[in-house]
């Protein structure tokens, strides 16, 4: 293994990971407040917001992450709609992950008990008061460990936005390929990179999950 190359390369695929660790924080949090709005569709006795919430969840989860970016990058230019590769990225990303935490947040919420509600009422709160004050909080235990199942994944994702020539650590390390001709020393190097961020990510959300199952 030439490590000169690792010696040249490493800076370049680390510049290639803070875009990765940005993509991947930008779309969680946007990704996770989508979410929220899309979970009170899909709850909604209303049936128009209920069929959206269905929908939307029904289309981004069943068609390919890949996809949907040439749909925003490529497709969306052609009715007027041009966006730079970090903005559809980050568009692409949050839309396909939206679809998977509105399960998440869905799921935990209808898994509280429905004495809740009954008891919230008799306390004269309203819906949203019950919500947000006693539902939602008892929810966020339930949600952590799903929630960071889809981070770990969203993190290794962003490897396909290469294809709309974003700069992220996959796109960083195809183009020192290219150059230097030592996919064994790129791609291992890239790799590990890859292998410390999740590490990293999953470590943290293992403290917050246990933070939550103690209190």
């Amino acid at each position: 293994m030439d490590t000169r190359i690792l010696k040249i390369a490493f800076p370049i695929l680390m510049k290639g990971s803070i875009t990765t660790i940005e993509l991947t924080v930008i779309s969680i949090i946007s990704g996770t407040l989508l979410a929220l709005g899309i979970t009170f569709c899909k709850i909604s006795n209303n049936k128009t917001l209920n069929s959206f919430g269905n929908f939307y969840t029904w289309f981004f989860r069943g068609t390919p992450l890949l996809m949907q970016l040439f749909v925003i990058y490529y497709g969306l230019p052609q009715v007027g709609l041009k966006f730079n590769p970090f903005t559809a990225a980050v568009i692409g990303l949050t839309l396909n992950i939206s679809a998977y935490i509105t399960e998440i947040i869905r799921a935990s919420i209808q898994s509280i008990d429905t004495g809740q509600w009954e008891a919230s009422k008799a306390l004269g709160l309203n819906y949203w008061q019950t919500m947000f004050l006693i539902i939602i909080p008892q929810s966020i235990k339930r949600m952590i460990p799903p929630m960071s199942n889809e981070f770990i994944a969203l993190l290794k994702d962003t490897s396909l936005v290469s294809v709309i020539s974003m700069g992220d650590l996959m796109r960083k390390a195809q183009q020192m390929y290219s150059t230097t001709f030592k996919p064994l020393e790129i791609f291992f190097l890239a790799a590990l990179l890859y292998l410390l961020m999740t590490t990293v990510f999953t470590t943290s959300f293992k403290i917050l999950e246990n933070k939550f199952a103690f209190e």
